[in-house]
């Protein structure tokens, strides 16, 4: 069956579709001895000898295992496969899997869970979602004030024009010198969190990320990795929102004092027609 170029080299754990679609217009991808250059071409595994920087990505289609790895990343570490400045990359903490590539981006400095996978329509499906929900933690300068904290919750213009979207905020305990946070986004704007907190003038100290989605791993060391089981992946690909918690009320029949006599309810009178 023919199938997108993009997506097959994704499957193949060879890159993202993203950057497959840079390497199929830069014209490092051929089809039977031809360099393809248009996106959107299609060809089959089956019958099709599909190269990739003069590889051949036909058996790694045929024998590939799909792989999710959810891994702490520590402070220090890129959010990519490869890196021409030669800085430490999270793929290197991660071995024995095969080619992986990040879904999404956490910043070089910030710390917390982020998935790593050889499967492209997984990672298209995840990154690109606005439902998932990403949990950070930020310990920020400085205390800010309620009123900031309100502003940053409905939406705050940055300095590079991007206007973001209503944040939650959940106020963590504070410190003499530094205030804490729970921020929920669902959107991913190049350092986004940073952004928000120096436009009301309070930088960011420390930031973590503690959750994506329902996934949640809070006591794992920073550096350290593990399987995604079938339930996680399928709650990611099929996310919906967890219902909120209704707090039990209870109603107080009781009357406090002196009772009062129930107040007599009438039929308002309907107007007399009037004949002209």
């Amino acid at each position: 069956m023919q199938e997108r170029l993009q997506k097959l080299i994704a499957q193949a754990g060879v890159a993202s579709r993203r950057h497959a679609e840079e390497l199929i217009a830069s014209g490092n991808v051929t089809v039977n001895g031809k360099i393809v250059t248009v996106l959107g071409t299609k060809a089959d595994p089956e019958t099709d000898h599909i190269k990739v920087a003069g590889k051949l990505i036909n058996p790694s289609l045929e024998r590939r295992e799909k792989i999710y790895i959810l891994l702490n990343k520590p402070k220090g570490y890129l959010s990519s496969a490869s890196d021409p400045e030669g800085r430490k990359l999270v793929t290197d903490l991660v071995k024995g899997y095969g080619k992986l590539h990040p879904v999404g981006r956490l910043d070089y400095n910030t710390e917390g869970l982020i998935i790593l996978t050889n499967d492209g329509d997984f990672t298209n499906a995840v990154a690109s979602s606005k439902k998932i929900p990403k949990v950070y933690e930020v310990k920020v300068k400085g205390l800010p004030t309620a009123v900031a904290i309100i502003k940053l919750r409905r939406g705050v213009r940055l300095e590079d024009g991007f206007k973001t979207a209503p944040a939650e905020i959940q106020e963590l305990q504070a410190t003499d010198k530094n205030g804490w946070y729970e921020v929920t986004l669902h959107e991913g704007h190049n350092q986004q969190i940073r952004k928000m907190f120096d436009s009301i003038g309070h930088s960011v100290v420390k930031l973590r990320r503690i959750a994506i989605g329902n996934i949640r791993d809070n006591n794992s060391l920073a550096g350290t990795a593990r399987k995604l089981d079938e339930d996680e992946v399928k709650s990611l690909l099929e996310f919906k929102k967890p219902a909120a918690k209704l707090e039990r009320v209870s109603l107080i029949y009781a009357p406090i004092g002196k009772p009062r006599r129930p107040t007599r309810v009438t039929k308002a009178k309907k107007p007399k027609r009037r004949i002209y």
